[in-house]
């Protein structure tokens, strides 16, 4: 497989895994973070905004995992090129919007996992 194949498949594992909170925290009727934000990736942005760009992000995904190259779901090369960057991505997407939502510490009086 040629590494630019490999490359759409991460990117389209970030773009799909970008999808996620973005559709769903739109399709609740709840604001989130979004690049059409003042200030930019840290300001909220409607419901409507993120299903759009929730969708948008499925489709690029979508794009670049089943129409460059021959993408496998059933091959865990495959699989890995795109879960892992997915991973990763949403380790670092969590850490950076848990600032905002407080996600990045548990409220007091709460156990801790």
């Amino acid at each position: 497989m040629p590494w630019s194949h490999g490359v759409a498949y991460g990117f389209g594992g970030l773009f799909l895994a970008n999808a996620i909170p973005h559709w769903v925290s739109g399709v609740m009727g709840r604001p989130f973070q979004s690049p059409f934000a003042k200030p930019r990736g840290e300001g909220l942005s409607s419901s409507t905004v993120n299903v759009l760009w929730g969708a948008f992000n499925a489709s690029v995904g979508y794009l670049l995992l089943f129409h460059v190259g021959a993408f496998e779901p059933r091959d865990l090369g495959h699989v890995a090129l795109a879960g892992l960057p997915a991973v990763a991505g949403s380790v670092w997407l969590a850490r950076r919007f848990g600032r905002f939502n407080g996600g990045n510490e548990p409220p007091r009086g709460t156990p801790s996992t």
